[in-house]
């Protein structure tokens, strides 16, 4: 199955950013880790991450019948951008939400996903595992290859 990663603002910092909420490991580590489950998984991966919306919205865009699934973490647009989720309704391709951190336990404001919205699942508070559950979804939900 060919999936999509996309991972949003600030997700590049990892390892330097708030470790004590998003770990210690850097992005690197995260591709790496996302790169080895995904074959484990029997899937292929393209890895994508931007600080700008309107680059997040042109990838999803560009994905339209290319990717058969999205794992995203929109980062600090999962509680702001509706250009991000109506990009994702355009496109019709089932995704999976990731964050790091439990957004339901930490400030109000983060508790509000636009993403979830049109999110198959959403998967929170497992650091890098979350991204390997995500990966699993698809194939346990019988939509790989």
């Amino acid at each position: 199955m060919k999936l999509l990663v996309i991972n949003g603002p600030n997700l590049n910092m990892l390892g330097i950013r708030e470790p004590s909420i998003y770990g210690k490991e850097d992005f690197a580590a995260l591709q790496n880790y996302i790169r080895a489950s995904a074959k484990e998984l029997g899937h292929t991966v393209t890895l994508f991450q931007s600080n700008h919306e309107g680059e997040i919205v042109d990838v999803i865009q560009s994905a339209y019948g290319v990717y058969e699934g999205i794992v995203i973490n929109p980062a600090a647009y999962t509680h702001t951008s509706v250009a991000i989720l109506d990009a994702l309704k355009a496109v019709g391709i089932p995704t999976v939400e990731v964050h790091l951190s439990d957004i339901h336990t930490r400030e109000e404001f983060r508790k509000h996903s636009y993403v979830s919205l049109v999110a198959v699942k959403t998967i929170c508070g497992l650091g890098f595992e979350g991204y390997r559950k995500a990966l699993e979804y698809f194939t346990e939900e019988g939509l790989s290859s």
